[in-house]
Order: structure tokens, then sequence, then C-alpha cells
């Protein structure tokens, strides 16, 4: 792995010595180097990140899954990011697809979360209108932390009483069936998550684009070519104009690229 943006004196030295001709040995960095570089900046508000993969053609899935264009370091940042947060927002489809699990603690990052007042490990939220989701499976049964369930006020009355006698604490965040991210967010906060995690997929990503609540964009492109009718990483409306962010870091190891991008303006106010 090695960093290439922002530029250091260590950075300038490896691409002086490149230049030159010397083999330069890339080295695996620890996790404490990697939660570093993916830190959440010190805000008191919820700050909202996504974690994404994507093919140099745009596919953010083959065969409906992601495992297949990610690798052994992205699955690395993936757990880090998880390490990092209060809370992880993913969307009912992307449970069911990607056969979700609850979030495991793990003795690496015990010591950082108790420092920054976490528990043990990030609760997982599930956004669905519909609660067609299995309650009998462990991410509801035995999660660590309980699992939150997302949604509107319409929602089922049934399903609702379901979720709840499965052990999971169901937020209302809209009106309708379906929630308002920003209202989302909010209710995440209040519930004292301020450091937020989307996995996507690729709809629910769009619809926290569309309603202008996503702090910052943690992109893998991985060197590969798909083709196919697989879905970019966000679906859904497009925005009146396009969001302006700005490059944060930028890692590479293998081909792959390690991106992280923050909403131009949001950590000045």
């Amino acid at each position: 792995m090695r960093r290439l943006f922002p530029v250091t004196h260590e950075t300038a030295a490896e691409a002086s010595a490149e230049a030159s001709g010397a083999d330069v040995t890339e080295r695996e960095w620890e996790l404490g180097e990697l939660a570093e570089a993916y830190a959440y900046p010190e805000v008191r508000w919820p700050w909202l990140r996504a974690n994404m993969v994507s093919t140099l053609d745009g596919a953010a899935q083959h065969d409906g899954r992601s495992q297949p264009i990610s690798n052994a370091t992205d699955m690395r940042i993936f757990g880090v990011l998880r390490g990092l947060a209060d809370v992880v927002v993913v969307g009912a489809e992307t449970v069911r697809q990607e056969g979700y699990r609850p979030a495991r603690a793990r003795e690496a990052f015990a010591a950082l979360r108790e420092a920054a007042g976490q528990g043990p490990a990030p609760a997982i939220a599930v956004v669905t209108a519909s609660l067609d989701l299995d309650f009998s499976l462990p991410l509801f049964t035995s999660p660590l932390v309980p699992t939150l369930v997302l949604t509107g006020a319409a929602a089922a009355p049934d399903r609702v009483a379901e979720a709840e006698r499965a052990g999971a604490r169901v937020v209302i965040a809209g009106d309708g069936v379906g929630i308002d991210p920003a209202r989302a967010v909010r209710a995440l906060g209040d519930l004292g998550h301020t450091r937020l995690l989307t996995e996507g997929g690729p709809r629910l990503l769009g619809q926290l684009i569309a309603a202008g609540v996503l702090d910052e964009m943690c992109l893998t492109l991985a060197p590969m070519l798909a083709a196919g009718d697989a879905q970019r990483i966000a679906g859904g409306p497009s925005v009146p104009v396009p969001q302006q962010f700005g490059l944060v870091s930028l890692l590479e190891e293998a081909g792959f690229l390690y991106s992280r991008y923050g909403r131009s303006g949001r950590q000045s106010e």
C-alpha cells in the first residue's frame, strides 16, 4: 500500500525513487495507520460517509454481489470503516443479497472505540419501507448491539411488531411508508450516533445523495471491467446540479485505488 495523496515527504521520496528506476517495495499498512487515514472529522453533528467499490467501467456489482470486484485490502478497509463507525446504514435489498450479519467486536478496535465513547461494535440500521425481512436471522435475533430498522410512519403495524418481537429497534424516519433521508440522519444523531457509515446499496445511496445528506465518499476503484447491465454505485433520480466533492486522500495497491472524498465546505460549517 502506498499513499498518492496528500503528498508527504515520504510519498515524495518514493516518487523520486521510482522516477530514478529504483525498486520501491510496497508495505502493508498497520491497522492503526488505516484508522488514522480514515478517521472521522471532529464534528458535533452526524457525519455520513459511504463506502463503495466500482470497476473501471462503473459496475458496482457482478452477479448481484460486490465481493467479486473487491480484494483483500478493500475488505480490510471495509473492516476499518466499520470499526470507526457508530452505526452502519444499509438498504434492505443489500441485506438480502449480501447476507448481512451483525457487526462483531474486534479486539484491535476495542481501545479506540472505548476512547471515543463507542460501544464494542457498530449497530446495523436497515432502511426498509415494506419491512420485508427475515426477522429470524442472526442480524435481528443475536446482534451484539440491537439492530435498528429505519422505516416510515405508514409501515405495516404487523411487520413493525414482528421486528420488535425479534429484538430490533424500529425508528420512524418518515411520514409515509419510506424514510426521509435527512430525518433518518437526524434520528440516528438523536440516538447518539454521529459517526455514520452507509454501505449502500445503489438505491439507498442515490436517495442519500439526492437529499444532500452525504458528507463523504470512500470509493475503491477496482482495475476490472465487468460490462453487462450491473448497477452503478448510486441510482435513482438525478440531482439538479452535480454536487462538488474534494479529494481527501488516495491510496494504491496492486492497481486498486482507495479514494476518500469530502463534500466541499462541510467540514468548515
